[in-house]
């Protein structure tokens, strides 16, 4: 490892709470204070030493300016860093890592804590209408969460999922294939849960209520799913279609936090990497094909870091509403 390397030190997220679940009662800040501090004490760090905060936050409507400020000072971090929100849709904690890595490796910033959060939950319905002034006839209360974020901005009212129905019928996945991958995919979870895989890497989140403190130390989706019923569901976005609401990704509140510097700081203060950054890329194409970025990403990356696919053991893949 050489000593301008990037490195990732330290890792924490808040358990993901189910829509209107355990963790509704949160704003997005206030999820991302918890995995802030969190990160922050696991990497034996002072708040004081971080530079910059970036933070990748999507549904930011009533939650107040500078989302991403509010929760670097719920955790403690001095003014005086710098903090910036950015919205990429669902890769915008990704792009987050992207930009701290790029502050280090041309020496802007010596510690940057890379994030991102979300309460979906707490997505307003919007009047958009109402400054002017509703005069006659029916108002219309537009949801935040599908204006701002589920919904192609191109063409309103198509949802994202129609086009991951356009991406099942062209690549010729069936409904089988998307729900044993999808209870498959719930088994490990599970699994990974009864045998506490999850424990070192989430910070549990503390709930204040009438009756006392309540603590969520894990991820609510699992054990309210129901395996059997997942054949059974409707699809969600055509009537003849094959995405339904266990197939796809889920509407949840949480967030996560990493502290990245670079190898020569790190073996300065005695901390142990826990990754290296060797590369990153993005690549964008049509809306409507967000399903398919991921591949030529792939690619891109594989020859800047001057890899082979064969070279990899496993390739993680986010939904990616770029």
């Amino acid at each position: 490892m050489e000593p301008n390397d990037i490195v990732i030190v330290a890792a924490k997220r808040t358990p993901m709470g189910n829509m209107l679940g355990s963790l509704s009662a949160l704003s997005a800040p206030e999820l991302g204070a918890v995995a802030h501090q969190a990160v922050i004490e696991q990497a034996g760090i002072s708040p004081a030493d971080i530079d910059e905060v970036i933070t990748g936050c999507v549904l930011q409507a009533g939650i107040g300016q500078a989302p991403g400020r509010q929760a670097a000072i719920k955790a403690g971090i001095p003014n005086s860093a710098g903090a910036t929100t950015i919205n990429k849709m669902c890769g915008s904690g990704m792009k987050a890592v992207m930009l701290a890595h790029d502050l280090l490796k041309v020496g802007s910033a010596n510690i940057v804590l890379a994030s991102g959060m979300e309460s979906m939950s707490n997505a307003p319905y919007l009047l958009s209408k109402a400054r002017a002034g509703y005069r006659l006839g029916h108002g219309e209360l537009k949801d935040h969460m599908f204006l701002d974020g589920l919904e192609d901005a191109y063409e309103r009212g198509q949802l994202m999922g129609c086009f991951a129905e356009a991406t099942a019928s062209h690549f010729q996945f069936t409904r089988q294939q998307q729900d044993d991958y999808a209870i498959r995919s719930l088994n490990r979870a599970l699994q990974a849960q009864q045998n506490n895989s999850f424990a070192e890497e989430i910070a549990p989140v503390t709930i204040a209520g009438r009756k006392g403190d309540a603590v969520v130390s894990m991820d609510e989706g699992p054990d309210t799913s129901k395996l059997a019923k997942i054949p059974q569901l409707r699809p969600a976005f055509k009537s003849d279609g094959t995405v339904t609401a266990a197939n796809s990704s889920s509407i949840s509140d949480g967030a996560a936090s990493l502290i990245l510097m670079t190898a020569a700081n790190a073996k300065k203060r005695g901390l142990t990497p826990l990754a290296r950054v060797i590369a990153h890329a993005t690549h964008a194409q049509a809306p409507q094909w967000f399903t398919t970025a991921p591949v030529d990403a792939i690619r891109k990356v594989l020859n800047r870091a001057g890899w082979h696919q064969s070279d990899v053991d496993l390739l993680r893949l986010m939904k990616p509403l770029l």
